[in-house]
């Protein structure tokens, strides 16, 4: 799907930025170019980020309840 119409940005482009560390926003359209015109597609990193989140937090409470 594309995220940033502007750059032609795909949600797997996303994803990969924040597979290789991307954070933030900020970090994340720094390193695709999302962002950068119109800035309409901050939302849809944002959401893809917080996605990201929620999964790993998912994954962490499966570690810690398969520790205890």
């Amino acid at each position: 799907m594309i995220v940033c119409h502007c750059r032609v940005i795909t949600d797997q482009q996303v994803k990969h930025a924040v597979a290789n560390g991307a954070r933030s926003v900020a970090q994340v359209c720094g390193a695709t170019g999302a962002g950068r015109d119109c800035g309409s597609c901050v939302f849809s990193v944002k959401r893809l980020l917080c996605e990201h989140d929620a999964h790993e937090q998912v994954s962490l409470l499966e570690v810690d309840g398969a520790a205890s």
